[in-house]
């Protein structure tokens, strides 16, 4: 559920409030019973879930490394 950053028109209350994306915003203030209007915030952070995320997604291949190497090396017996 996302947190909403509320701001209230009379006396500058600022609150946050847990709210599903489909219900409506909130329209009077806790403190004075003005006016609030819902700010644009700046969006939830990113979050890694689960294990081996890292390993599992960047991971690198071993022959493909070994063929890199092995024709590096050929190349530089043939220049030398």
């Amino acid at each position: 559920m996302p947190t909403y950053e509320y701001v209230c028109d009379s006396c500058g209350y600022k609150f946050e409030e847990f709210q599903t994306m489909s219900s409506e915003p909130l329209e009077t203030c806790p403190v004075c019973n003005g006016k609030v209007h819902r700010k644009i915030g700046p969006g939830s952070g990113l979050i890694f879930k689960g294990s081996g995320f890292y390993i599992t997604d960047y991971k690198k291949n071993k022959q493909s490394s070994n063929k890199k190497e092995k024709s590096t090396a050929v190349k530089k017996k043939k220049a030398g």
